[in-house]
């Protein structure tokens, strides 16, 4: 019975990843740093919520509960005692086939920008810069994917010219950035809260409306409509909740004050939990 309940939890999982994933290679952020900054949430958590008597949990029961290893939770801690939790192992092989790119003195024009590269060659070629820089990644793919997300450019000639040294664009950047922390964030705080079994406070209200019988034709007409309402209730329950702002204005700031929202979900935020921000 309990591994049927944790599989139909992972397989909703993983419909979650799913979209989140696909923002995320879109920015340029592979496996690797989203494995590292996951276990830094698990070994935060468990450290918090689950120690005695109002201690940390200890590295053991951490790693158990985990399945981390000691020396990786200690790791991890060491990491976030010196405020560096989101800090990532190293750039990814894209990441770091540009950052080389543009500081390589061998990769650089006179001028101090980065050459216009031959594809091939055993030494100054996009070919050489992948094989020393990015990892056991073919140049093809590498070229393919720099393409893609618009920082190389193809010349008519073949050759390669790189356009932008961050592989995350601003717009997209800011975008992620807000969609994870304004929306996925608040949603997720609601799902815990109403998931804990051990709490005794009421559920918030986490409501959504979907139907599986919409026309292709009818899809721009619902987006607009769509928009336009949910506007108008965000813009309602600013008002509603800006009123309450208005009440305290001459007292300072307490350090007890919670920060309150409300999507189509209703949540509550610890602000020490967004201090990463």
């Amino acid at each position: 019975m309990q591994d049927d309940i944790q599989r139909q939890v992972l397989g909703a999982l993983l419909l979650v990843l799913r979209p989140i994933a696909r923002a995320l290679l879109r920015s340029g952020i592979g496996f690797r740093e989203f494995a590292e900054i996951s276990k830094s949430a698990f070994v935060d958590v468990a450290g918090k919520d689950y120690g005695l008597r109002g201690r940390p949990t200890n590295i053991s029961r951490v790693a158990v509960m985990t399945g981390l290893t000691r020396k990786e939770v200690r790791r991890i801690r060491d990491k976030s005692e010196v405020g560096d939790e989101t800090g990532l192992v190293r750039l990814t092989p894209m990441g770091q086939v540009m950052h080389r790119w543009y500081t390589e003195q061998e990769f650089l024009a006179e001028n101090g920008k980065p050459k216009v590269l031959e594809f091939d060659g055993e030494s100054t070629s996009f070919s050489s810069l992948v094989k020393t820089y990015g990892g056991d990644i073919p140049p093809g793919a590498m070229r393919t994917e720099l393409k893609r997300i618009g920082v190389v450019r193809e010349l008519d000639s073949g050759q390669l010219e790189a356009l932008k040294r961050s592989v995350i664009g601003m717009e997209e950047h800011e975008k992620l950035i807000s969609g994870l922390a304004h929306v996925l964030y608040p949603a997720a705080l609601t799902m815990a809260h109403n998931t804990d079994t051990k709490s005794d406070a009421e559920s918030w209200v986490h409501l959504s409306a979907s139907t599986n019988s919409v026309r292709t034709d009818d899809l721009g007409r619902i987006r607009r409509v769509s928009s336009d309402r949910a506007a108008a209730f965000v813009e309602s329950v600013d008002d509603f909740l800006a009123a309450y702002e208005t009440l305290y204005d001459s007292d300072a700031q307490d350090e007890s004050d919670r920060a309150v929202g409300i999507g189509v979900f209703y949540f509550e935020e610890d602000k020490s939990e967004t201090d990463v921000f």
